[in-house]
């Protein structure tokens, strides 16, 4: 196969790279261990399948137009060397300038010329990787999958739209929105040491001081710590803690607060210890600086350790999206693509249409083979998410006339909930319990409304007071549930379908509503 343009294929293949997250395969939890599984095979389709799949597809939209032509030239060469001798057809397979006005030189040489636009060229097959490039590149940035400005005298995408006199569309529409705080979790990847074998290193949370309600508030960064690093020679892991939580005054005032510098200085100070705790086959490796494809050549490249110290941040505090049909929206906008870039009438001429159909052709084909595996990847993602959450745990409020008389002694033996009594409504055991230690009733059913609460009990304790109730749910009053929108919404679909009139939900990223 001949040599293709490397400059066109090697951009496309490193744009695929980052689209498939191959930087992220030494990662071993989640949906990155089957990243990890799938990384030769992807490594495999990137070199060898793609440049070759390109040329088989022009080989096979070609084959039988190309067969065709070669039959009919050569029946024509045979005739024009019959009819006008041996030496009217030229070694090099042009016809010799003496007799090429002639009517059946005419027709031979028309077909020649089309035999040759049939034949792919190397500037069709650089085109196809130039819009296979520029395809992906408009609808991904960052990791995830969102139409891109441009700035252009045509427009660069399509509004799904059907005529509604008002409609709604934003750049993430049908989409789903991943909040950092669902993301404060272990981080874990693999290291290959040669003959020393392999190496697992784990970041891990070992406090998390959140704002109330994970709203958003002041920043909060991750604080290693090195003295509490700990390494596992059974298991051949290094374990790396880190405390998430607002910095000191003087932290902030040494490190600087802007632009994200502070996280950056906190990640490089602490770096040295953190390669220290490592035993020293491990600590060679977590060591190396090596560029890695997309990083910039005028910067010195990050030791690994630092690497992923910076990915693992990154992770905890960018919130991110997951598509919930990637295929059919990317398939959708290859669809305007197509038409727009690749086959814009305006832009067509009569004697290029031919190839310009076969580059579309190919094109579309070798797309939606991406689009395919692109779409399986992010399938993963969207069922995880999507993936009903298991209830911890559920407790109950009830009314202290609500409880069976035969369980108020357990109450007011309770320490806990006495402690929330005497908090919010200022009560003093001398209330509850008359001299002689005995329960006071009569003060009970004088406060009928003081709040029972499950969570502070036993839950054998729960489950005798909820047996007494002959309809939980005609008791019920009121739902609470601590969880976020989406899994919250889904909880509450089947029990509550149609019986909800109205749901306000507050997206995490508003504020002030």
């Amino acid at each position: 196969m001949p040599d293709i343009q490397p400059s066109s294929l090697q951009q496309l293949q490193s744009l695929l790279r980052d689209l498939f997250q191959l930087d992220l395969a030494d990662l071993d939890f989640g949906i990155y261990r089957l990243l990890r599984l799938k990384r030769t095979e992807v490594e495999a389709f990137l070199t060898e399948q793609l440049p070759r799949s390109v040329s088989e597809a022009f080989e096979s939209d070609t084959g039988a137009e190309r067969a065709t032509l070669e039959r009919e030239i050569e029946e024509q060469r045979t005739e024009l060397r019959r009819m006008l001798g041996a030496d009217a057809v030229l070694p090099n397979g042009e016809v010799a300038p003496a007799f090429a006005a002639t009517p059946l030189a005419v027709s031979y040489a028309a077909k020649l010329q089309r035999l040759r636009d049939v034949r792919a060229s190397e500037e069709q097959k650089t085109e196809v990787f130039n819009h296979l490039y520029n395809f992906f590149r408009r609808y991904y940035h960052a990791g995830e999958f969102i139409p891109r400005h441009h700035y252009g005298a045509r427009e660069h995408f399509a509004v799904p739209y059907n005529g509604e006199e008002t409609f709604f569309h934003w750049a993430n529409r049908g989409q789903h929105y991943v909040k950092t705080g669902e993301r404060l979790r272990d981080y874990a990847f693999r290291v290959d040491a040669g003959l020393e074998g392999e190496f697992r290193v784990r970041f891990t949370l070992s406090a998390a001081d959140l704002p109330p309600g994970n709203t958003k508030g002041d920043a909060r960064y991750f604080f290693p710590l090195p003295a509490d690093a700990e390494w596992d020679a059974e298991a051949r892991t290094q374990r790396l803690p880190f405390h998430y939580r607002l910095p000191t005054p003087e932290e902030a005032e040494r490190y600087g607060t802007r632009n994200g510098r502070l996280q950056e200085a906190v990640l490089l100070e602490a770096l040295p210890a953190l390669l220290a705790a490592a035993p020293e086959a491990l600590r060679a490796e977590l060591s190396r600086a090596e560029r890695r494809a997309g990083e910039p050549e005028d910067a010195e490249p990050p030791a690994e350790l630092l690497r992923h110290l910076r990915r693992f941040v990154r992770r905890h505090t960018s919130d991110y999206f997951v598509h919930r049909d990637l295929k059919g929206f990317l398939t959708r906008e290859l669809e305007f693509y197509l038409k727009d870039q690749v086959l814009h009438l305006a832009d067509v001429t009569e004697g290029d249409w031919p190839a310009r159909q076969r580059t579309l052709r190919v094109l579309r084909r070798i797309a939606d083979d991406l689009i395919t595996f692109l779409a399986q990847i992010e399938e993963v993602q969207k069922r995880l998410f999507q993936k009903r959450k298991l209830v911890l745990r559920a407790d109950y409020l009830v009314l202290i006339r609500a409880v069976p008389r035969e369980l108020w002694p357990e109450v007011a033996a309770n320490p806990a909930q006495l402690e929330v009594w005497k908090r919010l409504f200022h009560l003093d055991s001398d209330d509850l319990f008359d001299p002689s230690g005995e329960l006071n009733t009569a003060f009970l059913e004088q406060h009928p409304t003081l709040v029972v609460h499950t969570a502070l009990f036993p839950l054998d304790f729960r489950d005798r007071m909820l047996a007494s109730f002959e309809d939980l749910d005609a008791a019920t009053g009121g739902v609470l549930i601590h969880s976020e929108n989406y899994q919250a919404l889904r909880l509450l679909e089947r029990r509550y379908a149609g019986r909800v009139k109205c749901i306000y939900i507050d997206p995490p990223y508003n504020t002030g509503s």
